[in-house]
């Protein structure tokens, strides 16, 4: 259980640019169409998950680099008009912001180019200062693998030396260094993500749970295998477990993931126990990909609610 005083969460990661395009279909090699429409806004794992974060309710503090131009502008207005903490973000002269080029179907999925830019230049020095400043104020770090993964390693030890729960998200999935299983209370990998670090093919609720073993073998608390219209599989030292999706019409997928990841790490902070953590972030998710955009579509927490409650609703007139 989280105390009163520690009931932020403190994000680390990539901010970008996000430009998306909307079409019917995604063209084939070589191919040109035509497209429906055109966005620009705040995105980057680190920066959806931290403004996930404050919509659940939660102090949100921003741990990342930007450049110094428009797109950075648009990064660091963007949080603070999510009311997420910029007071950890950096601004350099080296670099471009980075910037996402985004392009969703008609059915919702995507695919994603991420050209990093000035996400490459946080330093371990900033990243010290904020979990030295922030270890009485939050008890969750969240942290993903869009950033060089020497800061993400030092990161993690930092935040585990400073007593500070760690969740990681491994996207884009990496192999790390074996010393930072033991650190993490959580790890959320997709079923590709998975099967890059432990080598198991995931296909199902079984192999999930197979994989997840692998993690928790290596010291990790929770393991958390996403299986997208499955669900999700929770697997930790007592046993695992098996977690229905709700059920929505998709129009874009972008922000889902990171949607689930603030709202998981929200209730957490917030001192709640894990599975019911997991359902409101699972709600969150389901709630995301019913509107266009990546930190535009991420629900507050009176909509979480709202949905949570009529399903009671739903499931007692079903009864």
């Amino acid at each position: 259980m989280t105390t009163t005083s520690k009931k932020g969460v403190l994000v680390i990661g990539s901010a970008s640019a996000d430009l998306t395009v909307f079409s019917d279909a995604a063209p084939a090699p070589g191919e040109t169409i035509l497209g429906r429409q055109f966005t620009l806004m705040l995105g980057g794992k680190g920066a959806n998950q931290a403004v996930a974060v404050s919509k659940a309710g939660t102090p949100s503090y921003f741990v990342g680099a930007v450049g110094a131009d428009e797109f950075g502008t648009l990064v660091s207005d963007g949080l603070k008009s999510a009311q997420v903490s910029t007071s950890y973000l950096a601004i350099t002269t080296a670099d471009h912001t980075g910037v996402a080029h985004i392009r969703v179907d008609s059915t919702g999925e995507n695919n994603i180019v991420v050209v990093p830019g000035a996400n490459a230049a946080l330093t371990t020095a900033q990243i010290d200062k904020a979990i030295d400043e922030l270890k009485n104020s939050c008890s969750v770090m969240l942290i993903q693998l869009e950033i060089p993964l020497e800061i993400v390693a030092h990161a993690i030890a930092s935040a585990h030396s400073a007593r500070i729960r760690v969740i990681l998200d491994p996207a884009p999935a990496t192999q790390l260094p074996k010393y930072i299983w033991r650190m993490l209370d959580t790890v959320t990998p997709n079923e590709t993500e998975a099967q890059i670090l432990t080598g198991i093919r995931v296909t199902d609720a079984a192999s999930a749970v197979t994989a997840g073993e692998w993690f928790i073998s290596r010291g990790v608390k929770n393991a958390l295998i996403t299986l997208a219209a499955a669900g999700c599989v929770l697997v930790t030292e007592q046993g695992s477990s098996l977690h229905e999706p709700f059920r929505v019409t998709a129009v874009d997928t972008t922000a889902a993931g990171d949607t689930f990841a603030g709202y998981l790490a929200s209730s957490l902070a917030s001192g709640a126990d894990f599975v019911n953590a997991l359902r409101r972030a699972n709600a969150a998710g389901a709630l995301a990909v019913t509107k266009k955009g990546a930190s535009a579509s991420i629900p507050t927490d009176s909509e979480v609610a709202a949905f949570l409650d009529l399903l009671k609703v739903t499931a007692k007139v079903d009864n």
